[in-house]
């Protein structure tokens, strides 16, 4: 796979606490394998060899990331920034610092916190395939499930067909300036967008879907961590594909 000939850069709210998680601590703070989860996604995304830096958007005053700052690995740059009140002001406000060295049509990468096992070989793919695309796209997995709509009450209304339908992931990547105009839009008509894509949706773009895989899901639950510990023990002795039933590896 060819390198970008543009420059890419990734951004990672991480301002949120994560209440699902009955934690005292922010879940992106809780330790996997020795190490929190906010420290294992920053090291998997600076593993992209075209990444030139990452700006991290955190809690006004947070208290974790000085100390767990020691544990991160990388080699290129960790900047941080005071995230807003919701992701996408967390994003608009890392954009921002980010307008002084990078280009309109360079590329970001907007990957979640708690999102410690995207695959290294799900990052190149992501890239590779957007390298010439106008706007940008986002890993994602077909649904596989049958799917419910259901009332307030829980009481199934109807079932709806999967055909095309896609379950969203991170990272989504786009071009700087498709994305700033893309989530300023959505904040000016007060669109409280759940993602990066749906703000490009909504300026009447089309994003593109890339085929991700379902290990690098959102850490949400206590037991998420048993699981994301498995997945990364997996992907590191490279034995996905036996353990994780037909999945290749995380390199």
């Amino acid at each position: 796979m060819g390198h970008l000939t543009n420059k890419l850069w990734a951004v990672v709210p991480a301002a949120g606490f994560g209440a699902r998680m009955r934690s005292e601590i922010p879940k992106q703070y809780l330790s996997v394998l020795g190490k929190p989860v906010l420290v294992h996604t920053l090291e998997r995304l600076a593993s992209h060899p075209d990444l030139e830096g990452i700006v991290l958007a955190l809690a006004e005053d947070d208290p974790y990331w000085p100390k767990e700052r020691e544990q991160v690995d990388v080699a290129i740059p960790v900047t941080t920034v005071t995230g807003g009140a919701e992701r996408c002001d967390s994003v608009m406000h890392a954009l921002t610092a980010l307008a002084g060295q990078a280009s309109d049509n360079d590329w970001v990468m907007v990957h979640d916190a708690a999102r410690p096992c995207v695959r290294n070989s799900d990052l190149r793919m992501l890239t590779e395939t957007l390298r010439d695309h106008p706007i940008g796209g986002l890993l994602a997995v077909p649904v596989r499930d049958t799917m419910k709509r259901a009332d307030y009450l829980g009481n199934v209304q109807e079932t709806v067909d999967r055909a095309g339908l896609w379950h969203a992931l991170t990272p989504q990547m786009f071009r700087i300036g498709v994305l700033r105009r893309a989530l300023r839009g959505a904040l000016d008509d007060g669109n409280q967008v759940t993602d990066e894509a749906s703000a490009v949706e909504a300026a009447g773009l089309q994003p593109l879907l890339v085929p991700g895989h379902t290990d690098n899901f959102k850490i949400t639950q206590p037991e998420d961590l048993a699981l994301a510990a498995f997945y990364l023990q997996c992907q590191a002795a490279g034995q996905g594909r036996a353990a994780l039933s037909g999945m290749d590896d995380g390199g």
